[in-house]
């Protein structure tokens, strides 16, 4: 778990969020409290990492509303809703958007933790995955237009001289351009760069 990582917690019960906020940090979390949905939105810095703790119904945006919100607005944080009302659809909807957990109030301690733990795990794992993918994406942008058709070419499986016919060019050529895109992309092996252009969405040549 990142040591920067932070649980936001969103309660309207006053009472139940500031004992919810010291049994989380008894265990070593960094909580930040919000009262409804809204000062939790006026707060939002998607670049922070961490959960989201949130209550189901709330005045105002609800804890299934914020969810929406949070998706149209991209990468959001893993969500553990927190409700004390047993809401079999709200439940499913929740998980089908992507909730990790759907717990009731009131919840069991270990379970509250684990929850928690599972959630920040997820975080760090996207960030890692996103900002590996991020590399990727500098790493072609930094690829010319004619070593992108060759890594098409060579996405085909197609040997020098065929890439050479292909494209039009002289075979030396070619071979020039694969230590180019090996070398601007890191790649250590074919497959590995493969697997960079899998991640990537870049398409073999087509013939």
């Amino acid at each position: 778990m990142s040591a920067r990582s932070t649980v936001f917690l969103v309660d309207d019960d006053d009472g139940l969020r500031r004992a919810t906020a010291r049994l989380l940090a008894a265990h070593g979390f960094e909580v930040r409290a919000f009262g409804s949905a809204e000062e939790y939105l006026a707060a939002f810095d998607p670049r922070a990492a961490g959960c989201l703790l949130l209550d189901l119904r709330m005045p105002g945006t609800s804890g299934l509303e914020l969810q929406q919100e949070l998706a149209r607005r991209g990468s959001p944080p893993p969500i553990v809703f927190l409700t004390g009302h047993a809401d079999v659809p709200a439940s499913v909807m929740a998980m089908k958007r992507g909730a990790i957990d759907f717990l009731e109030k009131p919840v069991r301690e270990e379970e509250l933790v684990a929850a928690i733990e599972r959630a920040l795990a997820l975080d760090e794992e996207q960030r890692i995955q996103r900002e590996e993918l991020e590399a990727l994406e500098r790493r072609y942008a930094a690829l010319t237009p004619r070593e992108r058709e060759v890594l098409a070419e060579m996405l085909a499986g197609q040997l020098n001289k065929q890439a050479a016919y292909s494209l039009g060019i002289a075979e030396r050529t070619v071979k020039l351009h694969r230590s180019r895109v090996m070398e601007k992309m890191g790649a250590g092996s074919l497959p590995e760069l493969v697997r960079m252009a899998g991640r990537l969405g870049v398409k073999p040549a087509t013939g």
